[in-house]
Protein backbone atom coordinates (compact mmCIF):
# COMPACT_ATOMS: atom_id res chain seq x y z
CA UNK A 1 0.00 0.00 0.00
CA UNK A 2 1.16 3.20 -1.01
CA UNK A 3 2.20 5.76 1.83
CA UNK A 4 0.30 9.02 0.81
CA UNK A 5 2.23 10.88 3.45
CA UNK A 6 5.83 10.75 2.08
CA UNK A 7 4.11 11.87 -1.39
CA UNK A 8 2.19 14.73 0.53
CA UNK A 9 4.35 15.96 2.90
CA UNK A 10 7.27 16.96 0.57
CA UNK A 11 10.70 15.94 1.57
CA UNK A 12 14.03 17.03 1.73
CA UNK A 13 16.66 14.17 0.22
CA UNK A 14 20.28 14.61 0.54
CA UNK A 15 22.43 12.98 -1.06
CA UNK A 16 26.73 12.86 -1.59
CA UNK A 17 26.78 15.82 -4.51
CA UNK A 18 22.69 17.05 -4.74
CA UNK A 19 20.20 17.41 -2.43
CA UNK A 20 16.37 17.12 -4.06
CA UNK A 21 14.02 20.05 -1.95
CA UNK A 22 10.48 20.73 -2.70
CA UNK A 23 9.96 22.56 -5.96
CA UNK A 24 9.15 26.33 -5.15
CA UNK A 25 9.34 29.75 -5.92
CA UNK A 26 12.59 30.40 -5.37
CA UNK A 27 13.68 27.61 -8.39
CA UNK A 28 11.09 29.43 -10.78
CA UNK A 29 13.49 31.42 -12.55
CA UNK A 30 16.17 29.20 -13.41
CA UNK A 31 13.42 26.59 -14.27
CA UNK A 32 12.30 28.86 -16.51
CA UNK A 33 15.56 29.63 -18.25
CA UNK A 34 15.68 25.72 -18.81
CA UNK A 35 12.34 26.05 -20.77
CA UNK A 36 13.66 28.73 -22.86
CA UNK A 37 16.82 26.43 -24.18
CA UNK A 38 16.70 24.57 -27.55
CA UNK A 39 18.76 21.65 -26.35
CA UNK A 40 16.22 20.93 -23.15
CA UNK A 41 13.31 21.69 -25.16
CA UNK A 42 14.54 18.98 -27.32
CA UNK A 43 15.53 16.36 -25.29
CA UNK A 44 11.87 16.59 -23.37
CA UNK A 45 9.56 17.18 -26.07
CA UNK A 46 8.96 20.49 -24.56
CA UNK A 47 6.86 22.46 -27.43
CA UNK A 48 4.87 25.04 -25.14
CA UNK A 49 6.48 28.36 -24.82
CA UNK A 50 5.88 29.14 -21.09
CA UNK A 51 5.66 32.81 -19.51
CA UNK A 52 7.75 33.64 -16.30
CA UNK A 53 4.62 34.22 -14.82
CA UNK A 54 3.32 30.76 -15.66
CA UNK A 55 6.59 29.44 -14.00
CA UNK A 56 6.10 31.53 -10.86
CA UNK A 57 2.35 30.42 -10.40
CA UNK A 58 3.22 26.50 -11.28
CA UNK A 59 6.68 26.49 -8.89
CA UNK A 60 4.87 28.42 -6.27
CA UNK A 61 1.74 25.40 -5.68
CA UNK A 62 3.58 22.19 -6.33
CA UNK A 63 4.07 21.97 -2.52
CA UNK A 64 0.87 21.61 -1.96
CA UNK A 65 -0.04 19.05 -4.72
CA UNK A 66 -1.20 15.87 -3.12
CA UNK A 67 -0.64 12.53 -5.11
CA UNK A 68 2.48 13.25 -6.63
CA UNK A 69 6.38 14.62 -5.79
CA UNK A 70 7.91 17.60 -7.59
CA UNK A 71 11.22 18.39 -6.54
CA UNK A 72 14.30 20.61 -7.20
CA UNK A 73 17.79 19.35 -7.80
CA UNK A 74 20.47 21.24 -5.65
CA UNK A 75 23.99 21.20 -5.36
CA UNK A 76 24.21 20.41 -1.76
CA UNK A 77 27.49 22.45 -1.18
CA UNK A 78 25.72 25.83 -3.07
CA UNK A 79 22.39 25.08 -3.39
CA UNK A 80 22.58 26.68 -6.65
CA UNK A 81 19.34 24.78 -8.71
CA UNK A 82 20.54 21.98 -11.39
CA UNK A 83 17.08 20.85 -12.54
CA UNK A 84 13.86 19.53 -11.28
CA UNK A 85 12.46 16.00 -10.86
CA UNK A 86 9.03 14.37 -10.31
CA UNK A 87 7.03 11.51 -9.56
CA UNK A 88 3.78 11.61 -11.07
CA UNK A 89 0.39 9.65 -12.32
CA UNK A 90 0.60 8.04 -9.55
CA UNK A 91 -1.43 5.10 -9.63
CA UNK A 92 -2.50 3.45 -5.81
CA UNK A 93 -4.07 0.60 -7.22
CA UNK A 94 -1.20 -0.70 -9.33
CA UNK A 95 1.39 1.21 -6.66
CA UNK A 96 3.44 2.98 -9.36
CA UNK A 97 3.99 6.54 -10.73
CA UNK A 98 5.66 8.10 -13.47
CA UNK A 99 9.18 9.76 -13.32
CA UNK A 100 10.39 12.44 -15.27
CA UNK A 101 13.50 15.06 -14.78
CA UNK A 102 14.92 17.84 -16.92
CA UNK A 103 18.55 19.30 -15.52
CA UNK A 104 19.28 22.96 -16.37
CA UNK A 105 21.53 23.04 -19.71
CA UNK A 106 25.01 22.72 -19.91
CA UNK A 107 24.77 20.19 -16.77
CA UNK A 108 24.26 16.68 -18.75
CA UNK A 109 27.14 14.17 -18.49
CA UNK A 110 28.34 15.28 -14.92
CA UNK A 111 26.64 12.64 -12.69
CA UNK A 112 23.79 15.01 -11.10
CA UNK A 113 20.41 13.39 -13.10
CA UNK A 114 21.81 9.75 -12.21
CA UNK A 115 22.37 10.61 -8.49
CA UNK A 116 19.32 12.35 -7.99
CA UNK A 117 17.13 9.51 -10.18
CA UNK A 118 18.86 7.31 -7.19
CA UNK A 119 17.66 9.19 -4.48
CA UNK A 120 14.23 9.40 -5.78
CA UNK A 121 13.94 6.10 -6.88
CA UNK A 122 15.27 4.75 -3.15
CA UNK A 123 12.98 6.98 -1.70
CA UNK A 124 10.10 6.00 -3.58
CA UNK A 125 10.55 2.10 -3.22
CA UNK A 126 11.69 3.20 0.98
CA UNK A 127 9.23 6.18 1.86
CA UNK A 128 6.21 6.09 -0.54
CA UNK A 129 6.71 2.21 -1.27
CA UNK A 130 5.96 1.66 -4.89
CA UNK A 131 6.59 -1.19 -6.60
CA UNK A 132 6.81 0.22 -9.95
CA UNK A 133 8.13 3.76 -11.26
CA UNK A 134 8.51 3.56 -14.78
CA UNK A 135 9.62 6.63 -17.53
CA UNK A 136 9.87 7.33 -21.50
CA UNK A 137 12.91 8.49 -23.33
CA UNK A 138 13.21 9.20 -26.81
CA UNK A 139 15.20 7.36 -28.72
CA UNK A 140 17.65 9.78 -29.77
CA UNK A 141 18.79 10.60 -25.90
CA UNK A 142 21.55 8.49 -24.95
CA UNK A 143 22.95 10.32 -22.51
CA UNK A 144 19.67 10.10 -21.00
CA UNK A 145 19.16 6.03 -21.33
CA UNK A 146 22.52 5.42 -20.35
CA UNK A 147 22.07 7.39 -16.83
CA UNK A 148 18.48 5.95 -16.36
CA UNK A 149 20.19 2.62 -16.60
CA UNK A 150 23.16 3.61 -14.29
CA UNK A 151 20.24 5.15 -11.53
CA UNK A 152 18.64 1.41 -11.57
CA UNK A 153 15.74 1.39 -14.28
CA UNK A 154 15.66 -1.44 -17.10
CA UNK A 155 14.54 -1.14 -21.21
CA UNK A 156 11.52 -2.91 -21.20
CA UNK A 157 10.53 -1.89 -24.70
CA UNK A 158 9.86 0.74 -27.38
CA UNK A 159 6.74 2.24 -28.95
CA UNK A 160 7.86 2.66 -32.70
CA UNK A 161 7.44 6.23 -34.43
CA UNK A 162 5.88 7.15 -31.22
CA UNK A 163 7.43 11.03 -31.40
CA UNK A 164 7.70 13.76 -33.90
CA UNK A 165 10.21 16.42 -33.46
CA UNK A 166 10.95 18.85 -36.24
CA UNK A 167 9.37 16.64 -39.06
CA UNK A 168 11.12 13.59 -38.09
CA UNK A 169 10.05 10.26 -36.30
CA UNK A 170 11.79 9.21 -33.33
CA UNK A 171 11.16 5.67 -31.33
CA UNK A 172 10.33 6.37 -27.49
CA UNK A 173 11.80 3.75 -24.86
CA UNK A 174 10.09 2.41 -22.09
CA UNK A 175 11.83 2.03 -19.17
CA UNK A 176 11.25 1.00 -15.54
CA UNK A 177 12.26 0.00 -12.39
CA UNK A 178 10.68 -2.68 -9.70
CA UNK A 179 11.26 -2.18 -5.68
CA UNK A 180 12.10 -6.13 -5.55
CA UNK A 181 14.99 -5.76 -8.30
CA UNK A 182 16.25 -2.44 -7.15
CA UNK A 183 19.22 -2.09 -5.61
CA UNK A 184 20.94 1.68 -5.34
CA UNK A 185 23.63 0.58 -8.16
CA UNK A 186 27.24 1.64 -6.34
CA UNK A 187 28.63 4.78 -7.30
Amino acid sequence: MINDHALNDKPTVIGERVRLVPLGPQHAEPFWQATLDPENRRLTGTRREFTLDFVRDWCADRATQPGRLDLAIEDRTTGDYLGELALIDVDHDSESAAFRIALSPGLAGRGYGTEAARLLLGYAFDQVRLHRVQLEVYSFNLRAIRAYQKAGFVLEGHLRDAHMWEGRRYDVFCMAALRGEWRAPAQ
